[in-house]
């Protein structure tokens, strides 16, 4: 939102999700087996594992952005009753 625009949402609504990019990346197989074996032992997807691996890459270099969504925990989403 910029200045002098009003927001419709009420106060404390969830705002909405940015679309997320893709990127293609080429690995060498055996650092695509390692990270494959990896995000399983954590339970997490390949993509999920390599999120995560660059975010705290940019955290520890000072360089994540502070408006970067945070990272979604493990399992399944709570629902919403």
């Amino acid at each position: 939102m910029t200045p002098g625009e009003s927001s419709t949402e009420p106060a404390g609504a969830t705002p909405p999700r940015r679309e997320r990019r893709q990127v293609l990346l080429r690995l060498d197989p055996a650092t695509h087996d390692a990270l494959a074996r990896w995000a399983a032992d954590d339970l997490r997807s390949l993509n999920a594992q390599v999120d995560l691996i660059l975010r705290r890459a940019l955290a520890d270099a000072g360089r994540l952005p502070r408006d970067a969504t945070p990272v979604r925990r493990p399992g399944r989403p709570a629902r919403d009753d």
